[in-house]
């Protein structure tokens, strides 16, 4: 597998190698031993998986709270999305600053997102899978988010939704402003 850093500290890209032939593919989409290997030592207890069925569908962005924060290993199986990551994490170099990666499903690429992480995604293929493992099951009273579209952090949501208006849940078309939230995540860097 092979392993690239972001600049966030903790947010890795992975690449797992991936076997092909006539027939199709083959990769091991999650390996404890390897992953403890690379330093992520999560004990995965949720596996989602997300469909959505429009270009433009917009999730985020979003995090779960202590004591129920969440790690995350997210990857796309069919389709394409943008990933959007913000650290959230007090004390960080790049606390409140994003990031983005093109996940899809030919690229077999994997975002491991450490808890403290605010996280989300535009679809940019109709029909998309998008799939991921968590660290702590979803908690309803532990949720959280930052609005999508905070002009102090400045995702440039524009630039992958080339003028369409994003396709929302009410739930986040409601969420707060980066400013209006009081991080209960803290860097241990």
């Amino acid at each position: 597998m092979q392993v690239h850093e972001t600049g966030f500290p903790g947010l890795q890209v992975l690449v797992p190698q991936v076997f092909q032939d006539e027939r199709g593919f083959f990769l091991e989409s999650y390996n404890k031993k390897a992953f403890e290997g690379l330093g992520i030592s999560c004990d995965f207890v949720q596996d989602n998986h997300a469909y959505s069925k429009d270009v433009g569908v917009l999730r985020g962005l979003h995090f779960q709270i202590p004591p129920a924060a969440q790690s995350k290993l997210v990857w796309v199986t069919r389709g394409e999305v943008v990933d959007v990551v913000v650290d959230l994490r007090k004390g960080s170099p790049m606390f409140g600053q994003w990031t983005q990666i093109l996940l899809n499903a030919d690229n077999f690429k994997r975002l491991f997102i450490p808890a403290g992480f605010a996280h989300g995604y535009v679809t940019t293929k109709p029909d998309t899978e998008f799939q991921y493992k968590v660290d702590s099951p979803y908690s309803p009273e532990h949720d959280g988010g930052i609005a999508w579209d905070d002009p102090d952090i400045g995702v440039d949501w524009a630039a992958v939704l080339n003028g369409q208006i994003p396709i929302l849940s009410e739930k986040d078309k409601r969420l707060p402003r980066l400013m209006d939230f009081d991080s209960p995540f803290n860097f241990e860097g």
